[in-house]
């Protein structure tokens, strides 16, 4: 059974081997084909949300605050403040006479009785068509508090998810340049774009330590105002979610002079050129060294039990659907790490250079896919068969609904799947699912015919 697309989705979907490479992206969604993608406050909130003392406060209905309310599974080392969800609540009568007083109102309460180290205002849809001036507002409470209070300018009814990151790029490269930079060392990082799931950048600065480099600031897993202020003393940006934060490390690129390299934590492979790159990057022989000696303790601990798990999942199929494509390449790498053949892969925000790096490294057959929706999603997954579907929150209901697998890789879970530790527990999450006994009572609907099942 192979997939009928809507007209106007046709040029978004590729099958490699069948004719030359050409995909369309980087467009609005299809108007009623609902899009996996999330709108532009969406967007900027996952990106600014893990900075962990800062005040997060959303100028809009009652439904965006909840709809984001702890939205990533981002742990803090110490201030939880960025877990408590404000919001102003605007009702009809804010709609009609404005809501900059319930507002100004607001961040007044809010900063007396938390006493965050910045505040995030960020304007949604209703926003945008009722006209508050957040500068304005912002502008007057900085002034009265003495803590900077930074508009994040993402209202926009479109699925554009990637207009909301470059609008928490711009509310932060507020801050930067702010901070005093004495004392950082000449081998000093910032890490943007990993978000501290299930503690992942605390695994990742450790590496990093252990090779002999300094963090200056995480953006923005467990961040801190005071970090993110003196980010651009920092000799390199280390770019993980490009999607997210490329367009701060190209900001800081031009104005500081700071460069910038993209890297992916997930994989053996992935992380372990992660670290070299930035080992290179500095010149200093002890700094490869060690890094050489991080990398082969670490593979040495993992290697035999994943050998144990890829002897079971040689052979099984896999599909992946992300919200960046950079995380796509590295699940392609780890899959094939453990025997999985990757059948279909696509993403929710990427360019046509990401989509020809995956059509590069995947096998013939496979499905690439932009800004899909749930139905061509389900077919994907009954035309090929597959034995787990990675994805989040959105696309688990499609996995169980047809009784395959799942294995979330977005920014609500629990288990971490960075650095090396991470590659052991993702096949061992995939292994769980993969194999579990109970598909032995739901039958697996991939076959395209509508099989229920019988009791």
């Amino acid at each position: 059974m192979e997939t009928t697309a809507l007209k106007e989705r046709e040029t978004q979907i590729y099958r490699k081997g069948e004719s030359t490479f050409e995909i369309t992206c980087n467009k609005d969604s299809l108007a009623g084909a609902v899009s996996q993608r999330a709108c532009v406050f969406c967007g900027s909130r996952v990106v600014l949300y893990p900075i962990a003392d800062a005040l997060h406060l959303v100028h809009g209905p009652i439904g965006c605050a909840v709809y984001t309310w702890d939205i990533r599974g981002a742990l803090s080392s110490g201030p939880e403040l960025h877990r408590l969800s404000f919001s102003t609540d605007l009702q009809e009568r804010d709609v009609i006479f404005g809501g900059e007083k319930k507002l100004e109102s607001a961040l007044h309460e809010l900063i007396d009785r938390h006493s965050p180290k910045a505040a995030f205002v960020y304007s949604t849809c209703i926003v945008g068509i009722i006209g508050d001036d957040l500068e304005a507002v912002c502008r007057r409470v900085t002034e009265e508090k003495g803590i900077p209070v930074i508009p994040v300018q993402s209202e926009g009814f479109k699925g554009n998810k990637r207009s909301g990151y470059k609008a928490a790029c711009n509310a932060m490269f507020r801050l930067i340049g702010t901070g005093d930079t004495s004392g950082i060392s000449k081998y000093s990082i910032n890490i943007l774009g990993d978000f501290n799931l299930a503690g992942e950048i605390w695994m990742v600065r450790e590496y990093f330590r252990r090779m002999g480099i300094e963090v200056v600031a995480n953006i923005t897993g467990d961040g801190r105002i005071g970090d993110i202020c003196r980010a651009h003393g920092a000799a390199l940006n280390v770019v993980q979610c490009s999607g997210a934060t490329m367009d701060l490390a190209n900001m800081m690129e031009e104005k500081y002079g700071t460069p910038s390299m993209r890297v992916s934590y997930f994989g053996i492979e992935d992380m372990s050129e992660a670290l070299y790159d930035v080992a290179r990057f500095f010149k200093d022989p002890d700094i490869m060294e060690r890094t050489r000696l991080l990398i082969q303790e670490e593979v040495q601990k993992i290697y035999p039990e994943l050998q144990k798990y890829k002897k079971a999942l040689t052979g099984k199929k896999a599909a992946i659907y992300v919200g960046g494509s950079f995380k796509a390449f590295s699940l392609v790498k780890a899959f094939r790490l453990i025997g999985m053949d990757v059948v279909m892969v696509g993403s929710q925000t990427g360019t046509t250079e990401d989509y020809q790096e995956l059509e590069a490294i995947t096998d013939p057959g496979t499905i690439i896919v932009d800004d899909s929706n749930p139905l061509e999603l389900t077919s994907f997954l009954k035309e090929k068969e597959v034995d787990v579907f990675v994805g989040g929150v959105k696309e688990r209901p499609i996995a169980y609904k047809l009784g395959v697998g799942f294995c979330d890789h977005n920014h609500e879970r629990k288990e971490a799947l960075a650095g090396f530790t991470g590659m052991l527990n993702f096949a061992r999450e995939v292994y769980s699912s993969v194999m579990s006994p109970v598909w032995k009572f739901v039958p697996r609907n991939t076959k395209g015919n509508d099989q229920t099942f019988k009791r």
